[in-house]
């Protein structure tokens, strides 16, 4: 059976890091009804006034954040001492587990600077494991072609094609899709699974009722097997992202998530002591 719309929403524009403006597709109002996810911005644009600023060094716990660029690069640092740049189609999915200080730092670019940061919440049990840190290339994202639509597998499974992380603490799966022009099609999605749409180009049609769905709008989904998509006159282009729930009390604080408050004051006492860094994590 089909994924009825449960709720849909525009983001909100705000400004974070060292005054990066960026739209706030959902966050903290949200995180129970997104479960196991807690936030996603669309980050970008053709001024690079808006974006220079960046995302200085900061701490993180008890997350995965994924970074999934369009257009552009971010240069990236972290205290497991990995350097690099974040391209165009790449995606950086970091696990902070225990914890993690990074900095993220796009570069001016000439042209529209496009990409999303996505932050999935880590179970109780696995708060505090080892940070990691995978940089996946363009190139090593898979594309699978069907009727009318491309569909960028950067994790999950759909027919046969997997994504590149095969080592997700929450079973997650993450598709860009690419919908040509007067086409109908669907996507099978776990039927217990949180499921999220969001579109950034074009407008779509969802569920069997063919609601349309513009650019800039999150479309969170009913529980059920499949997500149901068709096209009018333009092409159009959306994220599908789905994930088990956790069912877990959330006590978040800028960029830290743990369960409790106590948990929140040792992290940040942790953070200001020079201790937040574990050992057995470097």
């Amino acid at each position: 059976m089909g994924n009825a719309i449960a709720e849909i929403w525009k983001g909100v524009r705000t400004m974070e890091g060292a005054g990066v403006v960026l739209t706030r597709v959902f966050g903290n109002n949200q995180a129970e009804s997104m479960d196991p996810f807690l936030l996603l911005d669309n980050f970008g644009s053709d001024d690079p006034a808006d974006y220079i600023a960046g995302f200085p060094w900061h701490p993180h716990r008890g997350i995965e954040t994924v970074t999934y660029m369009l257009a552009g690069d971010v240069e990236h640092g972290d205290s497991l001492g990995n350097r690099g740049t974040i391209g165009a189609g790449d995606v950086q999915w970091m696990t902070a587990g225990s914890g993690i200080v990074h900095q993220e730092m796009p570069q001016p670019y000439d042209g529209a600077m496009r990409g999303f940061q996505l932050w999935v919440n880590l179970p109780a049990k696995d708060k505090m494991m080892n940070p990691r840190y995978r940089g996946i290339l363009a190139d090593q994202v898979p594309e699978l072609r069907m009727e009318g639509a491309t569909v960028k597998v950067v994790a999950g499974e759909i027919a046969g094609t997997s994504g590149p992380v095969g080592d997700l603490v929450i079973d997650t799966a993450y598709f860009d899709v690419q919908i040509q022009p007067g086409s109908r099609s669907e996507l099978p999605i776990n039927g217990g699974q949180t499921v999220f749409a969001y579109v950034f180009e074009g407008s779509v049609f969802f569920g069997e009722d063919h609601r349309m769905v513009d650019s800039g709008t999150l479309v969170l989904f009913e529980k059920g097997d499949s997500v149901q998509f068709a096209t009018g006159d333009a092409a159009t282009r959306f994220l599908l992202v789905s994930g088990k729930p956790l069912g877990e009390p959330i006590a978040w604080r800028g960029p830290i998530v743990m369960n409790t408050e106590e948990e929140l004051e040792r992290a940040f006492r942790e953070y200001r002591d020079g201790t937040f860094i574990k050992q057995d994590a470097v």
